[in-house]
């Protein structure tokens, strides 16, 4: 028993009336004999990682640092608890969360590459900004790994979950796409709803570059973790309302890889093309690598 595609899921999510997390637990159970238990602790395992990663940053005295980013997630909370956020409570603390985590993933500390360390902001910051403005329960939150984990294992089965090969598409967009599925479910919605919420996500961040500065996963990586966040938010908003995705989740993953692969070596993870190739990229790539000789 394994899901190969999004077509395959939703079927037998349907004709079980189950949702997508607990057909990954049987999936779990039928190929790898683990137990409920076995697999939920894992997701424990993730969920207090995922805490941790935004709290070491949001509540720690120092201020987090890597080579290029560092002190913006203590900024945009600083904001939202001393004026009335435009985006909304919501977004500003899951924008807050996302960017934490990548401080923790710039400063070499332990995070959850959900699906990959560039994009390890987005499911994070939408499980913990969910869970404080809408009383979600620890068990819904590991349901929502699991949904999160459905998604993202099709479309790397299908597709690339790699910015290198694939652009940031691949990772950022994987992500959002992740965790507009989590949020879809958690809040009570259908798989099909999941799967609608999951395409429109990934359609929307089609196309993005990876252009990392110096090399580094710092920028423009965090700032468009915060952006998959907030698309995962809005992709999940639409759906919940009954908005669908004019083209089905198996053809837009499809869509995705092919245009990875028409993307030059530039725009994937070379830091040879896009804003690492900018003057003010170059500049701070040579002063960062100054420093370390």
């Amino acid at each position: 028993m394994e899901f190969k595609t999004g077509a395959e899921l939703l079927d037998f999510c349907e004709k079980q009336g189950c949702a997508i997390y607990q057909a990954i637990v049987l999936q779990e159970k039928t190929m790898y004999e683990k137990k409920d238990v076995e697999i939920y602790e894992q997701m424990k395992i993730n969920l207090k990682v995922m805490r941790d990663s935004v709290k070491n940053v949001l509540e720690g005295k120092e201020v987090s640092r890597g080579q290029i980013i560092g002190g913006e997630a203590k900024k945009l909370r600083k904001r939202y608890k001393t004026e009335i956020p435009v985006c909304g409570m919501t977004m500003a603390k899951a924008i807050s969360y996302a960017l934490a985590t990548m401080e923790t993933n710039a400063t070499m500390g332990k995070i959850v590459a959900a699906p990959t360390a560039g994009s390890c902001g987005i499911l994070p910051a939408i499980l913990l900004s969910i869970e404080n403005t809408h009383q979600i329960s620890e068990q819904l939150l590991l349901n929502g790994l699991l949904t999160a984990g459905a998604i993202g294992t099709i479309i790397a089965k299908n597709a690339t979950l790699s910015g290198a090969e694939g652009g940031c598409q691949a990772e950022v967009g994987s992500a959002s796409a992740m965790g507009a599925a989590a949020i879809i479910e958690m809040m009570g919605g259908t798989p099909k709803q999941a799967l609608d919420g999951a395409a429109i996500a990934l359609k929307n961040l089609m196309g993005l570059i990876c252009d990392p500065i110096a090399g580094l996963v710092e920028a423009p990586c965090s700032k468009r973790n915060a952006i998959g966040t907030a698309n995962a938010l809005i992709s999940a908003e639409m759906a919940l309302a009954g908005i669908e995705s004019v083209i089905p989740f198996d053809e837009v993953v499809d869509a995705m890889f092919q245009v990875g692969r028409m993307m030059p070596c530039t725009l994937r993870e070379t830091a040879e093309g896009g804003v690492a190739a900018t003057p003010t990229g170059k500049q701070i790539k040579q002063q960062i690598f100054q420093k370390h000789l």
